[in-house]
């Protein structure tokens, strides 16, 4: 079976094309490049851990009921994507409302600019999400009807990240839409937390979670503790580690424990006052380290290379033994991680890149099939590193270059 993110993987880098173009026409562009690129790493990061883990926790429950769904009704396919639509209201919810599962989804929503490219930003620990799914397994949903309908919910979801899009009438009172969406991700008070809807907004109106975009109250977005970073394996992590430490720090099992099914943002009283958090304060700079236009352009192209790399590897995965899929999967982590800290700026960066090309060429000797394929992209990318450290490094405008306003 073709891996669907392989057909759509392309289609959705064309479309954050159109709307950036789109953006610049209209003087209203919503793209920065290393928010952009930062997004992209971590999409394309969070395809590619199925590769080392897999569950399949739906298919072992759905063996234990001896009854199923009928494949060949449309309505019965109509009735699984809202029963799957539903799921994902709660799973949705409960990830912004308990510590451990926003831990995991705190990824999706760190980026300060909305636009397609933030529908990719997605998490690489989303491991607990199957839990939610499993009622449709119970009740006999066949394993490729959930996975369909699952598709198509997670594919709508793609178009309603931009700010291009108004209200849409009575379409805002049903479905998901671009405005619905924009509360979702607001850090504004009288949006944090609401409209979890995936395809239908209904939902929220039923369980009290909806709330409509003001004109007056423009939505500012991001996370009240910002990342303040664009290294993706840090994104992935920084809410995790801040648990551990305040459950390292807190003098009470009892709280310790706790912290693991604690509400979003509860820390131990004895912990906070001795280790208290900045306020928040939405009027703060968004994260824009300088970036020149040649480490830029680099990083751009490299960035480029890798999404293109890992969908390689998705297609010959099946291929390799465990240690090959390791082995690439690290090269490719190491990739956007090492392009992270070069658009953030890290004097030992250009460095690290140079050591991280010469790393992936020895993989690809060593464990892939094709391997003077990655070679060749190896060497041409170090000619590009040599050729971009010697051009000047003067850093680009942000509200030009960098597609800020």
């Amino acid at each position: 079976m073709i891996n669907p993110i392989l057909i759509a993987g392309p289609g959705f880098v064309a479309l954050i094309g159109a709307e950036y173009l789109y953006g610049r026409i209209r003087g209203r562009n919503t793209y920065r490049l290393n928010d952009a690129l930062n997004a992209l790493a971590m999409g394309t990061m969070s395809q590619l851990m199925p590769l080392l883990v897999s569950l399949g926790v739906y298919a072992l429950v759905l063996r234990l009921v001896p009854w199923r769904w009928p494949t060949d009704h449309v309505w019965v396919w109509i009735v699984a994507l809202l029963f799957y639509d539903l799921c994902y209201y709660w799973f949705h919810r409960i990830s912004h409302e308990r510590s451990l599962f926003w831990a995991s989804h705190v990824a999706h929503h760190q980026s300060e600019r909305y636009n397609l490219s933030t529908a990719l930003r997605q998490t690489s620990t989303g491991f607990l999400g199957f839990v939610f799914y499993l009622p449709m397994a119970l009740a006999g949903v066949p394993l490729e009807m959930f996975a369909v309908v699952g598709l198509i919910d997670l594919y709508y979801q793609y178009w309603i990240h931009t700010e291009h899009v108004g209200k849409l009438g009575w379409f805002d009172r049903v479905f998901a839409s671009p405005s619905n969406h924009r509360v979702h991700h607001a850090v504004n008070d009288r949006y944090v937390d609401k409209n979890y809807g995936g395809l239908l907004i209904v939902w929220d109106r039923l369980f009290g979670t909806f709330v409509e975009e003001h004109d007056e109250d423009p939505t500012v977005f991001g996370t009240r503790a910002p990342l303040r970073s664009w290294n993706p394996l840090w994104a992935n992590a920084e809410v995790y580690a801040a648990m551990l430490g305040d459950a390292w720090r807190a003098r009470r099992w009892r709280d310790k424990a706790y912290i693991l099914i604690a509400r979003t943002g509860w820390r131990p009283a004895d912990v906070a006052e001795r280790w208290p958090k900045p306020a928040f304060d939405i009027r703060r700079a968004e994260y824009d380290p300088p970036l020149s236009r040649a480490v830029g352009g680099y990083c751009l192209v490299q960035s480029l290379v890798l999404i293109g790399l890992a969908l390689y590897l998705l297609t010959i995965a099946a291929s390799l033994g465990t240690g090959a899929r390791w082995a690439a999967v690290a090269c490719l982590f190491a990739g956007f991680t090492s392009l992270g800290w070069l658009m953030e700026g890290r004097r030992f960066a250009p460095w690290l890149e140079l050591v991280r090309l010469a790393a992936s060429g020895l993989v690809a000797f060593w464990w892939l099939p094709e391997p003077r394929v990655v070679l060749g992209i190896c060497v041409a990318s170090a000619i590009g590193w040599i050729i971009t450290w010697r051009l000047p490094s003067t850093p680009s405008d942000a509200a030009s270059e960098n597609a800020a306003s």
